[in-house]
Order: structure tokens, then C-alpha cells, then sequence
């Protein structure tokens, strides 16, 4: 039709074809199509009012590529359109540049016009403009914005009538109250029409069902999140919504995270990234995810990138609890390399974004980080106003992985006040909170920040046992982090000092089973560092011939610990701090490390060990 100037014809054909592709759910076929369509000059105004929202469509149910967007935006400024057209297109470019670009800011503006344009034209799609509004994700409004739009979505559908509309809002509503821990959320799960025929109402359940799960992880119901995946993830397959499919998956990559299913994880996250190249917002989790792990193995380099979303868009759009997970894992890394005063800053950013959103559960992974910076930077009232600010933001939620961090984070502040004030005897209290919180993430269960509280806890016990062990002052605090950035080891307890043998021997054991946890779970760094310190209080074997032991050829334990950090691309200082080591020790045992292996650069070790 087109190649013989037909385009009437051709305008019909390719409105068939879309919506045929549409029907049997190849939504990119059709997105595919109608942009390049749609970018043709001189499409007739009916032509487009036609084909543009049902580009639209497709893109927000299916994947789409940038491209999709900027159609529309020109679109939408085309005078011509009817003004119910308009506001159908801006709500659907609102949902694109939040939900799939990750452009909070304009999304959320572009969606208020769209209100308020569908209001008295489109009553059910202002609805629906309405109900994206309810979504808490996004930075910026606060949950009592975000309530008050809900009151007005819920309105706007039950006047019209919709049930798929009304499903769309019950969906955004499991979101919010699940977020913040509302006693409510379980039962609005319950009322999601997932035995529904209509295939809109099926797809709005999925999307509620995967954002409960969303939300489980982020509270720490991690049991409750198989059921509520497998459930969602099937009926979006059913129903025609790869979206939602997709979204799933990042959910599945967190939770893996969390619950120590680390075997092959990095692989599933960098498949996940490729698999949507096209829109690098869709797999944010699998960027955090990736770059914790990265943390864990003591990859610094890489976990910087990962966490930094390797630039694909800025992570201040990142969704709120992501952000202040991946800022978490920045401040543990800055606090790594002795950058105190870059990690406090860092932590009052981050925790200004928390504050302003008001979903205090997100605090959970960004909180004993924020609180150890500041308490290690000399800010003791704010550390201890951002301890008190969670609580009472938490109040009586039911929300076990805040709840567990906010007892770790307590217990970073008792022992960062017993060093600083020289008062070791407090520290005995700091090692019964952190196992507190060791306890209850082993409920959850959440193994690898178990193994940290309980590291931490261990840590707290020998030191207190220890002459002297206020003179490294706040600066030797350690957050969860489990020890990293300290300026040097526990001095050898003095001949005035009087240590308890059976606490001082259930604190190494403590330590010998941490250092195996994090060796199991694949945590190279963190099971360095425990057995660093680990060392400083075993006595030397009997029977051991006096001197250093000659290990020939072969590595010595301590070279092997220091080539896997080197190789994975840690400094000398950086290796000094997690081994309480010099520098130039440091130095000295990784060219005995590339000499013995015939390694050429420290890369290089990666291969020979």
C-alpha cells in the first residue's frame, strides 16, 4: 500500500497489524512497527490520534527501547490532537519515564498534567494517572503524598465502573501499604481478582502480586516471597505482560542476595543485564545486586560500577530502598579506605532521601552504615538522632529486617561510644546487641549479615578483654562492616589486664565459624578479615620449631590472603586496613606472592593462585 502511495490503506494495515501483534502478546512486533510509523513525516493528525496510544499501550504492558518515548513526547505536542488523546498518551509516557526510564522527576509531572487533563475527558485513565501517582518508589513525595493521591484514585475508579481500573488502583494500594508495613497490606493481597477472565484485570493482579513480593523482600518475609512470585510471575505470562515478568526477576535476584543463594548469582545478574540492555532501569536490582557481591569478594573496583549502575543513568533516580542500599555499600567501602569524612558525608545524603520519603523500613540496609560513619566522624548527636528517627519512624511495624537493623545499628553506637570514651567494660553490652541482631537475622533468615553482627560481636568480647583498647579511639568503630577500616588490630592483652579465658575462647570460635560462613557464601574479603584477626589472639601451634615457618616456593598463608585481595583489585592500603597490616608489609608480600607464582602484574595473580 505505501510503496503505491496508498496511505490510507497502509495507515489501516499497519493499525491491523499492531493490534494482531498486540493480541497474541508480541508487543514489541507492534511497538516496532508503530515507531516506524509513526516517525514518518506527515502522518495525518487521525492517523496518529489512532496509532499513538496504541504505541503507547504496548509499550507500557511490553519492553520498549528509548526510542518509544521520544516518539511520544514529540507527539504530545502536537496541537491537533483531541484532547482526550493527549492526556491518554502523557499518562502513558508518564508511566514509561518512571516505571521503565527511570526519569521520576519528569514522569511524576508528566503524570499530575495527565490528572488533571483526563479528569472531565477520560474519568477511568484519570484514574489510572492517579493510581501511578499512589506508587511510593519513586524519591521525591513523601508517603503522605502519596496516601492522599490514593484516596483520590480510589474515588475516580469505583465512579467508573471499571474493574480493571479498580484492580489497578487495589494493585498500586498493596504497594504503599506493604512499603511501610501496614497491618492492612496482607489482607489487600488477599482481594487481588487473580482467578479473573478479563485479561486487563489479570495483568493489574500480577503487577500486585510481584509488587507484594517486591515489598516482602524489603521487609524481610523472604518465606512469603516464592509463593507470591511463582503466583505473579505465571499469571503476567498468562495475561500478556512481560513487564511484570521482568520485574519479577529482579525481585528473585534480591532475594537470592539476602538469603545467601550466591552460588552463580553474579552470572544470573549480568545475564539479567544484558537480557534488558534496552533499559537499564528495569535491571537496577541486578546492577545492586551484582555490585554487593562485588563487595563481599573485596572486587572494589568493579563493586563501584556495579553500584554506580555503570553509568546507564543516574542513581539518584534509583528507586528509594535501592538507593539507599547501593549507598549503604558506597559508605562501607569509603569507611574501608579511611575516608571518614567522604562516608559521613555520604550517610546525612542518603539518609535525607529515607527522611523525605517517610517509609522508614527502607532504612533497614543504609542504617548501621550511616550510623558508624557519622559516630566515626566525630557526629555522635546525629548518629544517634538517626537511630532514634528509625525507631520512631518503625513504631510497632512488623518489619523484621528493619527491625533486626535497627538493633545492629544500636549496637555500632555502643561500640563506638565504649572506644571513644575509653570505657571497655561497655563493650561486653555492644557484643549482647550485636548478637541480638545476629539472632534475629537468622530468623529470616539472612546469613551473610548474621555472620557480620556475629563477627562484630566476637570482635567486641576480645577487645574488651583486652589493656589499652580505647586508644584507637571512635576511629576503630566498626560498623557492621565487621571490623573493616580499623586502624590495626586488638593490642595483646597487658600483664595488667585481665581477660576472661572462656569469653575469650567463645569469641574465637565465634570468629572461626564466621570466617567458614563467609568462605561458604563466597565472601573472600570479609573471611580475610576475620581470619586476620583471628590470628591475633590464637596462640602459636605446639610443636611448631622456633622462627618463621620457610614455605619454600609455596605461598605463605598470609602472601595467598594478600595476592587474592591484590588480585581482585584492592590497594596496598586497602589490604593494609582489612589485614591490619603496614603498607609496606603489604608490598613486601605481594612481590613474594608474583615471584613465587611467576605472576606478571597483580591481575595477573588472579590466574596463578
Amino acid at each position: 500500500h505505501r510503496a503505491a502511495g496508498e496511505h490510507r490503506g497502509w495507515l489501516r494495515a499497519v493499525e491491523k497489524a499492531a493490534e494482531s501483534a498486540a493480541a497474541s502478546g508480541r508487543h514489541q512486533e507492534a511497538i516496532t512497527l508503530l515507531e516506524r510509523t509513526l516517525a514518518t513525516p506527515g502522518i495525518p493528525p487521525q492517523a496518529r490520534a489512532r496509532l499513538a496510544p496504541l504505541l503507547a499501550r504496548n509499550a507500557v504492558t511490553g519492553l520498549r527501547s528509548d526510542q518509544t518515548v521520544e516518539v511520544l513526547e514529540q507527539i504530545v505536542r502536537d496541537a491537533d490532537l483531541p484532547p482526550a488523546v493527549r492526556g491518554e498518551l502523557r499518562l502513558d509516557l508518564g508511566l514509561m519515564l518512571s516505571n521503565q526510564m527511570g526519569r521520576f522527576a519528569e514522569g511524576w509531572r508528566v503524570l499530575e498534567v495527565a490528572a488533571a487533563e483526563l479528569r472531565e475527558v477520560r474519568s477511568v485513565l484519570a484514574a489510572r494517572a492517579m493510581a501511578a501517582l499512589v506508587t511510593p518508589y519513586w524519591p521525591g513525595a513523601s508517603l503522605d503524598v502519596h496516601r492522599g493521591w490514593l484516596i483520590k484514585a480510589a474515588a475516580a475508579a469505583d465512579d467508573s465502573g471499571d474493574d480493571a481500573m479498580r484492580t489497578a488502583v487495589l494493585a498500586n494500594h498493596v504497594g504503599l501499604a506493604m512499603s511501610w508495613a501496614d497491618p492492612e497490606a496482607w489482607d489487600l493481597v488477599e482481594r487481588l481478582p487473580v482467578q479473573s477472565t478479563d485479561p486487563a484485570c489479570a495483568r493489574q493482579a500480577a503487577r500486585g502480586l510481584c509488587n507484594a513480593a517486591d515489598s516482602a523482600v524489603w521487609l524481610g518475609f523472604y518465606r512469603r516471597v516464592d509463593g507470591l512470585l511463582t503466583e505473579g510471575r505465571e499469571l503476567a505470562t498468562r495475561s500478556g505482560a512481560p513487564y511484570t515478568e521482568h520485574s519479577a526477576s529482579g525481585t528473585r535476584l534480591l532475594q537470592e542476595w539476602w538469603t545467601g543463594q550466591w552460588l552463580g548469582l553474579a552470572k544470573r545478574c549480568e545475564d539479567f543485564v544484558a537480557d534488558t540492555a534496552d533499559m537499564p532501569f528495569l535491571s537496577s536490582d541486578a546492577y545492586v545486586v551484582r555490585g554487593l557481591l562485588a563487595v563481599a569478594q573485596g572486587d572494589w573496583g568493579e563493586a563501584r560500577a556495579w553500584l554506580s549502575q555503570r553509568g546507564t543513568f543516574g542513581t539518584e533516580n534509583l528507586p528509594v530502598p535501592l538507593g539507599a542500599t547501593a549507598a549503604g555499600a558506597v559508605i562501607r567501602l569509603t569507611l574501608a579506605r579511611q575516608e571518614v569524612a567522604d562516608a559521613a558525608e555520604q550517610a546525612r545524603a542518603a539518609w535525607t532521601v529515607v527522611a523525605d520519603k517517610g517509609v522508614w523500613p527502607w532504612a533497614a540496609e543504609l542504617a548501621p552504615w550511616a550510623v558508624e560513619a557519622l559516630a566515626r566522624a566525630g557526629d555522635t548527636a546525629t548518629a544517634h538522632s538517626m537511630v532514634r528517627d528509625f525507631a520512631q519512624g518503625l513504631g510497632d511495624a512488623d518489619a523484621p529486617a528493619a527491625r533486626a537493623a535497627l538493633t545492629w545499628s544500636r549496637a555500632v553506637l555502643a561500640e563506638s561510644e565504649a572506644l571513644a570514651e575509653g570505657r571497655p567494660d561497655g563493650l561486653p553490652a555492644a557484643a549482647e546487641t550485636y548478637r541480638k541482631a545476629a539472632a534475629a537475622y537468622a530468623e529470616l533468615p539472612r546469613p551473610y549479615s548474621q555472620a557480620l553482627t556475629t563477627e562484630c560481636a566476637a570482635r567486641c568480647e576480645l577487645a574488651a578483654d583486652t589493656e589499652g583498647v580505647a586508644e584507637g579511639g571512635a576511629g576503630e568503630s566498626a560498623a557492621a562492616g565487621a571490623g573493616e577500616g580499623r586502624t590495626g588490630p586488638a593490642a595483646p592483652a597487658g600483664p595488667e589486664s585481665s581477660p576472661n579465658p572462656a569469653t575469650t575462647a567463645s569469641a574465637i570460635a565465634e570468629l572461626e565459624s564466621c570466617a567458614q560462613h563467609f568462605t561458604d557464601l563466597g565472601a573472600v574479603w570479609d573471611a580475610t578479615r576475620a581470619r586476620a584477626l583471628l590470628r591475633t589472639r590464637q596462640p602459636a601451634k605446639k610443636g611448631r620449631p622456633p622462627g618463621r615457618p620457610s614455605h619454600s616456593d609455596q605461598l605463605s598463608p598470609r602472601e595467598a590472603e594478600v595476592a587474592q585481595l591484590a588480585s581482585s583489585g584492592l590497594t596496598n592500603r586497602e589490604i593494609a586496613a582489612t589485614l591490619h597490616l603496614s603498607p609496606r608489609t603489604v608490598e613486601q608480600h605481594i612481590a613474594g606472592a608474583m615471584r613465587k607464582t611467576g605472576a606478571l602484574s597483580r591481575r595477573d595473580l588472579t590466574h596463578r593462585l
